[in-house]
């Protein structure tokens, strides 16, 4: 794609050989619908190819990162199979398109990220976040697997233990909290955050590019060696979306009441 197709990601160049990518649907706190997905996933490999950018920064528009999928677009998706696999698919096409692109990739996270927009900032190189921003892996709670990102990459960035606290959980977590346990690079006012991802980018950039791509590129092959964990976990996530609880998880966030799993019920029949 060339910069002038993408509706929802903006760009701009605030010092030679940086690129600022920016999440653009503030009126939907930087929610990722369909298109924006398919963007998510294509960005890296259009800066990859862009010989005038040397490093990439990505934040969101406003007060938000991204809050994660569109939920109004997806709300008749659970149990359909065509556009499950669909996002599927994408999804494993963001993360490893972040991980194959070798020029670096600060993210500034500015607010609160989920789902695709939390894949997309803990898959930068370097990760910049608000201590006020709050941050979750909500998966276990909408009863599907954890797909996106986290099982591969959480455990190399924070531990076994931590990940599965908040992997199991979906508990949320603020930038203060993220940074103590190692999930992200730094954590900074939230006034502070995207001066800072820019500072650190026209560092980069005015460095050998060379020995940065392939230290990136050796770095991230302790990613690649957990890439089966990350197509497992999108395939049991596309599998989850097949059954009720998912299906009563989203009706009941729309309708803003409790939701009632199925799966209690399933436990105590095989019991």
């Amino acid at each position: 794609m060339l910069y002038d197709e993408f509706r929802h990601l903006t760009f701009e160049r605030p010092s030679p050989h940086v690129m600022l990518v920016t999440i653009n649907r503030p009126e939907r706190h930087n929610a990722v619908n369909a298109r924006l997905h398919h963007e998510l996933a294509e960005v890296w490999s259009t800066i990859g190819r862009d010989a005038s950018v040397d490093v990439a920064v990505v934040t969101g528009a406003g007060r938000t990162f991204s809050v994660g999928g569109d939920l109004d677009e997806g709300r008749d998706n659970p149990g359909r199979i065509e556009p499950t696999i669909h996002s599927g698919e994408q999804a494993l096409r963001l993360v490893y398109g972040m991980i194959h692109c070798d020029k670096p990739i600060i993210s500034a996270i500015n607010g609160a990220a989920a789902g695709a927009g939390l894949a997309t900032a803990l898959c930068a190189d370097i990760s910049i976040i608000a201590e006020d921003a709050v941050i979750t892996d909500a998966h276990s709670r909408i009863g599907v697997a954890s797909g996106d990102h986290a099982v591969m990459l959480w455990p190399l960035f924070c531990g076994m233990l931590k990940a599965k606290l908040y992997l199991l959980t979906a508990d949320r977590m603020t930038g203060v909290e993220a940074e103590r346990i190692g999930l992200v690079s730094r954590c900074l006012p939230r006034e502070q955050v995207l001066d800072k991802a820019l500072a650190l980018a026209d560092q980069l950039a005015a460095l050998p590019q060379q020995a940065l791509r392939w230290t990136k590129r050796c770095l991230n092959h302790w990613l690649r060696q957990a890439a089966p964990m990350l197509d497992l976990s999108v395939a049991y996530e596309g599998l989850n979306f097949m059954q009720d609880d998912a299906k009563e998880a989203l009706a009941a966030f729309l309708d803003k009441r409790p939701p009632v799993y199925k799966g209690h019920q399933l436990r105590s029949e095989r019991a």
